[in-house]
């Protein structure tokens, strides 16, 4: 009885712990280095929505912050989720906790699934770690590492856009330049400005192959966000341009979003040439709607004559705003007769403001996948317009630079992390508690649990359980001293096995509320487990009973966050002695039916679990 009311308060333990600083963060037993941002999700239309895992990569300064010698637990970097808002992979750990732009499957390189993203910079300006663009494969080992091979200072965190085949990809690239300022009448006045632009860069290299520079092309009193009556600037000058985002299409020409100038350029692949501008104070084309700010230009479709374009219109930037709402818009241009006509707009569900960042993503199903960047907002949209999903970082302390959703595999090169251990108050009522997880696996269905004699021992399948969260805990009858564990997918095949580890014991028997005279001995699990065959009623009135223990620890957990709130410690213990009282009777009944819980029924003749 006393077991059962401590499991109780441990299956609590690491949520309470959590609510006291970070109530908007998980943390898990067999990872815990990690705290992984919690999301709040809301659905309008669940049935409605394209399958597929958010990928986002959080971070809490967007510039590199000065390293210390204080541990800090793994936050910032790339995570994926799926619709649940589940973690499926957190890689902060992977990359030291270090800011990452631009996350996202890349699913155009082969008929595998990739990643890619951008690893900002090093601390220090000018330092050897210019930053990189990275390509993982599915098993979330570095495939690719791309890095700064000519005199750019670093590798600019906006874009690294692999293009189809993974043979190149697109990065944005920004440079201090010292220019007359004679296009704004300033005639023998110089002054200093950052320009912008893109390289083509050959992944297996890092080599440089097509590299485009506004300055000669885009004159200064283009921009938007340059008074021609300022002072002339120092080093590093007027950002006039802000260039954003670069794509390619099948004619090798170029797109370029340059959001201080509220312009989207077309570019020519032959020889450098801006073909058209779309939007800002030069647009070639007469425009049924508008946009400004604009971020995450892509060509969604190109031909000779018309070209159809997906953009996040910001409508904004810190300073000042356009319009009173953001925007995701597909429009399309069309160069016989020089107009661009919208074909779609998905305005921000909040109806605020999106003032930086931000993407858009056309899904298989024709919806639509909006990332708003602040606080990891982001939403789903029916072709149609109808938002079906909104879901945002439970914490403000967070925002995403850009957020999408694909298809993915993934199959790490890791075992899946376990960890066990024992507690009881006599011989007779000891349980093994597990706790497992698989950092990267997309798709696993349920956990066997696996225990052995000793470490040469043949393994003895003592139970499994449907996977429901990124860790799984799990309670076993027994001292069970090693022990290991198998990932099931959906049809029943082993995706991964973990190393074999041995049950953590108390380090004094006495303290952990053990009463026994002398330290208990594990037992065999082959006696325990392996001549027991429960009916298959006894075993539904167990997964029952453990249905309900779960949900009223969860009980407790809300109770604790009220109770935390008002300093209300004697209504907690009196909450608490309510689910022991309850836990209580489910083992009372548990053992008047003579039941071993979690026990499973043996597995069909002909099939063994796998050494």
């Amino acid at each position: 009885m006393f077991l059962l009311w401590f499991l109780s308060l441990l299956a609590l333990q690491d949520v309470v712990v959590s609510g006291d600083s970070d109530s908007d963060m998980m943390s898990f037993v067999t990872l815990p280095e990690i705290r992984a941002l919690k999301f709040d999700i809301a659905y309008y239309d669940r049935a409605a929505v394209s399958p597929g895992y958010w990928f986002v990569a959080p971070y809490g300064v967007i510039d590199p912050e000065a390293p210390t010698k204080q541990w800090k637990p793994c936050q910032v970097g790339p995570y994926i989720y799926d619709a649940d808002g589940i973690l499926i992979w957190a890689g902060s750990c992977m990359f030291d906790n270090r800011n990452i732009f631009d996350f996202k499957a890349v699913n155009n390189i082969d008929n595998e699934s990739h990643l890619s993203f951008i690893l900002q910079h090093g601390y220090n300006a000018g330092a050897a770690d210019k930053g990189y663009g990275y390509i993982l494969n599915q098993n979330y080992e570095p495939e690719s590492v791309v890095a700064v091979t000519n005199d750019l200072g670093t590798f600019n965190m906006h874009e690294f856009n692999v293009l189809d085949g993974g043979k190149t990809a697109l990065a944005c690239a920004y440079r201090n330049e010292y220019v007359d300022l004679g296009d704004l009448g300033r005639l023998d006045e110089y002054g200093w400005i950052v320009t912008g632009g893109f390289v083509e860069l050959d992944i297996a290299t890092g080599e440089v192959l097509f590299e485009w520079n506004s300055l000669g092309y885009i004159p200064i009193h283009e921009s938007v966000k340059v008074n021609a009556n300022w002072p002339a600037s120092n080093e590093p000058g007027w950002d006039y341009v802000h260039v954003n985002a670069a794509d390619k299409n099948a004619a090798g020409d170029y797109l370029l979003s340059a959001r201080f100038t509220s312009t989207i350029y077309l570019i020519s692949g032959e020889d450098g040439r801006i073909i058209w501008r779309l939007g800002g104070k030069y647009s070639d084309f007469v425009q049924d709607f508008t946009f400004s700010k604009q971020h995450h230009a892509r060509f969604v479709e190109s031909n000779a004559t018309h070209t159809t374009l997906s953009f996040l219109n910001n409508a904004s930037d810190e300073t000042e705003n356009e319009e009173t709402v953001s925007a995701a818009m597909f429009v399309q241009v069309d160069t016989t007769t020089m107009t661009a006509r919208l074909l779609d707009r998905y305005d921000r569900p909040d109806g605020d403001l999106t003032r930086l960042r931000g993407s858009v993503q056309r899904l298989p199903n024709n919806n639509v996948f909006v990332g708003w960047s602040e606080r990891g907002y982001q939403s789903e949209h029916s072709p149609d317009g109808k938002v079906l999903m909104q879901a945002s970082f439970a914490s403000t302390r967070f925002s995403s630079y850009r957020s999408y959703k694909f298809p993915f595999v993934g199959r790490p090169s890791q075992p899946p992390d376990v960890v066990a251990s024992v507690y009881g108050t006599d011989e007779t009522d000891l349980a093994t508690i597990f706790h497992v997880s698989w950092n990267g696996a997309t798709d696993i269905a349920s956990w066997n649990f696996y225990a052995r004699v000793d470490r040469q021992g043949l393994p003895v399948l003592i139970g499994n359980t449907t996977k429901l969260d990124f860790e799984t805990m799990y309670i076993a009858e027994g001292y069970l001293d090693w022990i290991s564990v198998e990932a099931i997918d959906r049809n029943g095949n082993v995706l991964g096995t973990s190393e074999i580890h041995r049950t953590e014991t108390p380090m004094n028997w006495r303290l952990a509320g053990f009463q026994g005279d002398s330290k208990p001995t594990p037992n065999d699990p082959a006696l325990l487990y392996g001549k027991q065959k429960a009916p298959v009623e006894d075993l539904q009135e167990v997964d029952e009973a453990y249905e309900k223990a779960q949900e009223e620890a969860k009980a407790v957990n809300k109770a604790y966050e009220i109770i935390y709130g008002v300093g209300g410690l004697l209504i907690f213990i009196l909450a608490v002695c309510s689910v022991g009282g309850l836990l209580a009777g489910i083992y009372w009944v548990l053992h008047q039916r003579r039941v071993q819980a979690y026990y499973e029924v043996p597995m069909e003749e002909g099939h063994h679990p796998r050494q």
